[in-house]
């Protein structure tokens, strides 16, 4: 007799606004019978749960599953496999399970470890793209972020100092996100390639503390949270 499974969902709920959650993944989350919510070991909630709650089932499971904080998930393998244990038991219950990521699955997300582990374990799989902070950023401060023939980067400013000025010196336009340890040193390489003053920082998109800096020089010093993202450019916007 076949083994019958539940669907495993990946469900990308945008950077913060839950109206910008697609049709698609709305009907996910409704059809979901249990919801996996990450977090990181410092807090208890979930801002993709709260991103999605307006959508979730009345009698929907919530299971919080912890993922650590760091840049490849082989430095603590015997997190994610714990986590991955946990979905698949719920999975072989017959369960569909959804995984709740911010902004797009596929886009420097936690989802990605998860489904590496799962792609191979004989289980359903649905990936469902959500709109990435960035590009919410750019509709919401009115900011092209490419058009015509330019050179769009994307830069993780948690990468090594070397790589972000190399990148930048090769782009027309930039993001650079997770500009929240280094701000003042991100400033100082974007201020050498005359990129400052077309630059625009938001925080927490769409969201009820969102913080909007046009002059990121002179708030170089502000202590910003995890969703911080420039975008930048170094020809006119209205060109």
């Amino acid at each position: 007799m076949k083994n019958v499974t539940g669907i495993f969902y990946g469900i990308g709920v945008g950077p913060g606004d839950p109206e910008l959650l697609t049709v698609k993944a709305i009907n996910a989350i409704k059809n979901s019978n249990v919801i996996i919510a990450p977090k990181t070991e410092k807090k208890d909630d979930s801002l993709a749960l709260t991103i999605a709650k307006p959508y979730l089932r009345e009698d929907v499971k919530i299971v919080y599953q912890t993922f650590p904080m760091v840049k490849n998930f082989e430095d603590t393998p015997e997190v994610f496999e714990d986590n991955k244990r946990e979905i698949l038991s719920l999975l072989r219950e017959g369960k569909n399970v959804a995984f709740l990521t911010l902004g797009d699955p596929m886009f420097f997300s936690t989802y990605i470890y998860i489904f590496r582990l799962l792609k191979n374990s004989g289980v359903e799989i649905e990936t469902i793209p959500g709109v990435p902070a960035f590009l919410a950023i750019a509709s919401h401060i009115g900011y092209p972020v490419a058009y015509g023939n330019d050179i769009l980067t994307i830069i993780p400013a948690t990468a090594a100092r070397e790589n972000i000025i190399d990148a930048v010196k090769k782009s027309d336009s930039t993001v650079l996100m997770k500009v929240y340890k280094n701000f003042s040193e991100v400033v100082d390489i974007l201020d050498a390639e005359n990129m400052t003053a077309k630059a625009v920082l938001v925080s927490r998109c769409g969201l009820a503390d969102e913080k909007v800096i046009t002059d990121i020089n002179s708030r170089r010093n502000d202590k910003l949270n995890y969703l911080s993202t420039i975008l930048t450019r170094r020809g006119d916007i209205d060109a």
